[in-house]
């Protein structure tokens, strides 16, 4: 494999996780425009997320000076991430630079592998924002355009759609997903009514990351929709 194979397959692993990822991107920052190995981005009501990935298909291991290059490019542009790849580890300089900051060092065998859990956790700590961004614009709707919007039953009415129920159940599914509470057990109540409330059945144990997301994301996507739709109208 060649430098450009690198870089082709480590697009494709991205996509392979259902987000968008094109390769050789110059993107403009604050000072300067720079030069981006792959770029990876999700679209979402509200916001963007946007990662940058460098490949460092080389035969030594990388230096902190990559690590801390991919720091300012990061800050510069206003990246929410940057990735670093690299097949053949990396100087413990590096690691160290990149601890508990917003630049990620890993191999792509290793993201083909175990990783592909740190990607996971990303994307669900995003569709916790997304959730959050849901529950602002929800009740900033008046009860009678949410009603109206059916995001919302009225009181006495028979039991239909509703968007707080929705967002309470995503905050309180994702949550325990972010705290690793595995297998998660849905409530038995919420699981019998959810096809009626939030259009779409809940399984009633979440035993992963992966099954979470599955289970969560058409749930804020659906929700998003709605709010989106209801601010669409006049």
């Amino acid at each position: 494999m060649d430098w450009k194979d690198y870089q082709e397959e480590a697009t494709e692993f991205f996509r392979s996780l259902g987000l968008e990822a094109e390769t050789d991107v110059t993107i403009q920052g604050a000072r300067t425009k720079h030069d981006i190995d792959v770029l990876v981005k999700s679209h979402h009501a509200g916001f963007d997320i946007t990662w940058l990935v460098e490949c460092k298909h080389w035969k030594s291991k990388v230096s902190k000076l990559h690590v801390l290059g991919l720091r300012e490019i990061v800050n510069d542009t206003g990246a929410d991430r940057g990735i670093l790849l690299a097949e053949n580890g990396f100087q413990s300089g590096a690691i160290e630079a990149a601890a508990l900051t917003n630049v990620h060092v890993t191999s792509l065998v290793e993201a083909a592998s175990t990783a592909s859990h740190e990607i996971n956790a990303m994307r669900l700590r995003e569709l916790y924002d997304r959730l959050l961004w849901c529950k602002e614009e929800y009740w900033e709707i008046p009860k009678t355009k949410r009603i109206e919007c059916g995001l919302r039953t009225d009181v006495g009415g028979d039991i239909g759609y509703s968007g707080d129920w929705a967002i309470k159940a995503g905050e309180d599914l994702i949550t325990k997903g972010l705290r690793g509470n595995y297998p998660i057990t849905t409530d038995e109540v919420h699981v019998m009514i959810s096809e009626s409330i939030i259009e779409q059945k809940l399984p009633s144990t979440i035993g992963n990351i992966q099954e979470l997301l599955v289970s969560v994301e058409p749930l804020v996507s659906n929700l998003e929709q709605k709010i989106n739709g209801c601010k669409s109208k006049a």
